[in-house]
């Protein structure tokens, strides 16, 4: 019931930010209710999630983020993997006070949500998996919007050139060869038995993809997806519009550097709410660092974070080391490459490379936020305090099938060279647990612990 609750709510962004980040989105909660059990935790999670939907609607509806660096987490143009990106940018000063109505109107109905959610099984359709198979009294009324929206309706053939498509794309680029086989085979042993022929609908025949490979690879991030009406062809590389959007949107918020200064006992301190594309934002970021030079301790707050460029990463983290030093690598399925992923050398000057260093974590701390926490910790270079995080560390590429199905596969891996793994579906564990919400002072108090014995 809470899922469909949380499914209806998401409803009220808009359809762009749906089909871009809709999924992570229910994956994350489902991850956090599963978690979160008990009448306060459960009270807590939905506290944070009223809080984050009162902010986050109204800026999204104010502004459309290019895809440079998005939730498919395609390739840059230097062939450097980033990491999946969610929303985390700041509202502006109108949006929160439309977002304060909004989660005043939110909590007043929520005993309706609940005393209805039946009603709304088909609330989490818009934006995660497709919807239901229709009733047979609304098969006209679907197969006329089909028609208007350009979809055809599907047959036999046409089920089978989905299927048959999807399972290239698996066979092509899946990470785990083994697994996209034994998925393969799963989805030609449904359509053989006839579990497909009563799917006549594209949403409902995605779904049903989707829940079928599901079952065999336990891959959350493997989906199919229907859109009835067209899908415009997509340039392989952000055009110089997005480009220069997502540049005016960075520097107006800061490369999402959300907060950088010196906290008392001279512990340095860096909310940072992305780890934005360098192209744009190494100066800032190098800015930030060196305001923070001189510091005896420092702590990145990434409980905010969701995700973007392992560039970023990388480049931070070469702050925190006197020597080039091994983070990861990305290894590539359909290009059956491995590119390793070093911090930079030395900067002249640095101060920060022996000096003792925090991360700040939360259950929606995302992708890269993982990925630079899971490096420093599996190096014993940062201790990680607060919650364990999302655990999403495959990235994908979505591979369009026609004008309305599209997939999207985990391609690309990230193997650590310490732990010879990562941290998908598991989260990086912090070393000190404790709420999120008291993550920072526990951090400031493991600081000047720590700087009180030297």
């Amino acid at each position: 019931m809470s899922e469909k609750i949380y499914a209806w709510l998401l409803r009220l962004y808009p359809s762009h930010f749906r089909k871009a980040y809709g999924y992570e989105a229910l994956q994350l909660f489902r991850d956090r209710a599963r978690d979160e059990k008990g009448f306060f935790p459960s009270l807590r999670l939905w506290l944070e999630l009223l809080a984050d939907l009162a902010i986050s609607v109204p800026h999204v509806y104010c502004h459309v983020r290019p895809e440079l660096i998005g939730a498919s987490a395609q390739q840059r143009s230097d062939g450097v993997p980033s990491f999946h990106v969610l929303e985390g940018e700041l509202p502006h000063p109108g949006a929160l006070l439309f977002g304060g109505v909004l989660a005043l109107v939110t909590l007043g109905g929520f005993p309706i949500l609940l005393s209805h959610a039946g009603n709304n099984a088909t609330s989490q359709q818009s934006f995660s998996q497709p919807p239901a198979p229709p009733q047979k009294t609304q098969d006209a009324t679907r197969t006329n919007d089909r028609t208007a929206a350009g979809a055809p309706e599907l047959d036999a053939a046409l089920r089978h050139s989905v299927i048959a498509k999807a399972i290239e794309y698996l066979k092509q680029y899946y990470i785990y060869p083994e697994v996209a086989q034994q998925t393969a085979d799963a989805l030609l042993a449904h359509e053989r038995s006839g579990d497909d022929d009563a799917a006549t609908d594209g949403a409902a025949f995605a779904q049903l993809l989707t829940r079928q490979m599901n079952d065999v690879s336990h891959d959350g991030q493997l989906i199919m997806v229907y859109q009835p009406v067209r899908m415009p062809e997509r340039p392989p590389r952000p055009t110089s519009e997005e480009i220069a959007q997502y540049r005016r949107e960075m520097e107006a918020n800061r490369c999402t550097f959300q907060k950088v200064e010196v906290l008392p006992h001279n512990i340095g301190y860096i909310k940072l709410n992305s780890f934005p594309d360098p192209s744009v934002c190494r100066a800032k970021a190098a800015a930030a660092m060196a305001s923070l030079n001189n510091a005896d301790a420092i702590i990145f707050d990434l409980r905010d974070n969701r995700g973007g460029s392992a560039t970023t990463v990388a480049l931070l983290a070469t702050y925190l080391f006197d020597h080039p030093t091994h983070l990861n690598d990305f290894y590539d399925r359909g290009a059956n490459s491995t590119e390793e992923s070093w911090t930079l050398p030395p900067i002249p000057g640095n101060k920060l490379s022996d000096k003792p260093a925090y991360v700040l974590t939360s259950a929606t701390s995302f992708s890269a936020a993982e990925g630079f926490s899971y490096d420093l910790k599996m190096l014993k270079r940062a201790t990680l305090v607060g919650e364990t995080t999302s655990g999403r560390s495959h990235m994908g590429m979505a591979h369009q099938i026609d004008d309305h199905f599209m997939i999207r596969v985990p391609g690309i891996r990230v193997i650590n060279p310490i732990s010879k793994t990562n941290w998908e579906g598991t989260g990086v564990e912090p070393d000190v647990k404790v709420k999120a919400a008291d993550a920072l002072e526990t951090a400031k108090k493991l600081a000047q612990s720590k700087l009180q014995k030297k």
